[in-house]
Order: structure tokens, then sequence, then C-alpha cells
């Protein structure tokens, strides 16, 4: 029974942990992806300016 109530224990504080840990990796992921798209509107945007 205790060592149940241990690994049960032990879950809880892994996710308890590794929530904040995905939610920065996802917050992460949204900003190179936001980023990305800024850069290739940038580019874009100069690649038809240049043609003009």
């Amino acid at each position: 029974m205790g060592r149940i109530l241990l690994i049960v224990a032990a879950v809880v504080a892994a996710l308890f942990l590794l929530g904040p840990l995905v939610g920065l990796l996802f917050t992460l992921l949204k900003w190179t992806l936001i980023a990305g798209l800024v850069t290739l509107g940038v580019v874009l945007v100069a690649k038809c300016a240049k043609r003009t």
C-alpha cells in the first residue's frame, strides 16, 4: 500500500513539474513561428518592392 501511494505521489509531482515546462515549450514554439512568419512577410515584401 505504501509503495502504491509513493508511486502515485511521484506521478503527481512529475505532472506538476512537467506542466510549466510543456507550457514554456509551446510558448517558445509559438513565438518562433510568429517570428518566422514575420520574417517571411518582410522577405516577400522586399522582393515585391525590388521588382517594381
